[in-house]
């Protein structure tokens, strides 16, 4: 993990947080006091960055810097607001097509999905904040600088998200094994948020209820499920030929 992808201390941490920087995520020593440590908690909750009661021991492992029992954790992927990137993308006379992850924590499959999305023509990506892969140096050298080129929306909660998105105007398919529509049937034309799930956790239930369809990718094979990275460079192809065809 590179240092500049780090910020350690607790002033340090307080005055990231005050400045507005991409702060992705925290980790808080348990049992952490103090003034210090109260307002990170208090500016972490106002500007919705999560946080995780960790051992010191945790917090050594990652640093040999002085850390004070706290760790910000910087995002190397500039965070844009939903409704505008949609809102642009219509404003240009596209048809929104934005790529929506539930569960995908893996920061390989994170980056060879972004690269996928640039290839066949997402125009973002829309993920939680929580229980979603850092979007730091590896992600980024995985997506071959993708992630550095394609918006990325992050939200609270991927449901809140999904219904902004629907109210735009977007039609939310989510892809999964449960999926009764074979995907060679599915309509993938339009306005479109496309939902998936890693092969481990899958989408949740939550999330599955706002879709307005459910697809399957067929197989031939033993193997129940594909790689989640495999699987969104099959749908996101399919999408391309129908919207191009």
């Amino acid at each position: 993990m590179a240092a500049n992808d780090m910020i350690c201390g607790v002033w340090p941490v307080i005055e990231a947080l005050r400045a507005g920087k991409n702060v992705e995520k925290l980790l808080i020593r348990r049992e952490a006091g103090g003034d210090g440590i109260r307002e990170i908690r208090q500016l972490a909750m106002d500007r919705q960055v999560p946080w995780q009661p960790v051992p010191v021991e945790k917090l050594d492992r990652l640093t040999r810097t002085e850390h004070q029992g706290v760790i910000a954790f910087l995002s190397q992927v500039e965070e844009q607001d939903l409704n505008e990137v949609i809102t642009r993308i219509y404003e240009q006379g596209g048809t929104p097509l934005i790529l929506a992850l539930d569960n995908v924590t893996d920061v390989r499959n994170m980056g060879a999905i972004a690269r996928s999305a640039e290839c066949f023509g997402a125009h973002a990506l829309l993920v939680p904040k929580m229980g979603t892969a850092r979007l730091g140096p590896d992600a980024v050298k995985s997506s071959a600088g993708a992630l550095l080129r394609k918006p990325v929306c992050r939200v609270a909660r991927l449901t809140d998200g999904l219904r902004a998105a629907r109210d735009q105007g977007l039609r939310i398919v989510a892809c999964t094994e449960k999926g009764a529509a074979p995907l060679a049937g599915c309509d993938l034309t339009g306005p479109l948020a496309i939902v998936m799930g890693a092969e481990d956790e899958g989408i949740s239930d939550a999330v599955m209820r706002l879709a307005d369809e459910l697809v399957r990718i067929p197989m031939a094979g033993s193997i129940g499920s594909l790689n989640v990275s495999v699987a969104t460079g099959i749908i996101l192809h399919a999408a391309l030929s129908q919207r191009q065809g």
